[in-house]
């Protein structure tokens, strides 16, 4: 142990986090790249090439070039994908319970005035109903 002292275990700890941090940010501008639909196939072939030579550099160079982009398409698809899980939730309500389905409360108010002007309510029920709906 006397061969190690502890700063040099601390050095290289802290360089192998630094390589783990490059690392993820390789591979998300790896990911970025292909996921960008404004850039042509030559383009992502460019950008793909220059990260694998010359890894440090191009990575630093996209970041500094395209990295508000990156940050775009993260929100942009964090919307659709949160715009995709509440469509996946109205459908599963709406098979859930089909009555309710496409119903808002105007068609459900007109449903009841049609019901009260045919005379199959009441004018306590129709006001019952009323009530309820709108509460």
């Amino acid at each position: 142990m006397d061969d190690y002292p502890l700063l040099n275990l601390f050095l290289t700890m802290l360089y192998f986090f630094l390589w783990i941090m490059w690392l993820f940010l390789l591979f998300r501008v790896v990911m970025d790249i292909f996921r960008d639909d404004e850039l042509s196939g030559w383009g992502k072939a460019g950008w793909l090439i220059f990260c694998i030579v010359l890894p440090y550099i191009g990575v630093l160079i996209y970041v500094i070039a395209r990295g508000r982009g990156m940050g775009q398409r993260d929100v942009k698809q964090s919307k659709e994908r949160e715009a995709a899980f509440q469509d996946y939730i109205r459908k599963t309500a709406a098979e859930a319970n089909p009555g309710a389905a496409g119903t808002s409360g105007t068609d459900e108010l007109a449903k009841l005035a049609e019901l009260h002007r045919s005379g199959a309510l009441t004018d306590e029920e129709f006001g019952k109903a009323k009530v309820k709906l709108l509460a």
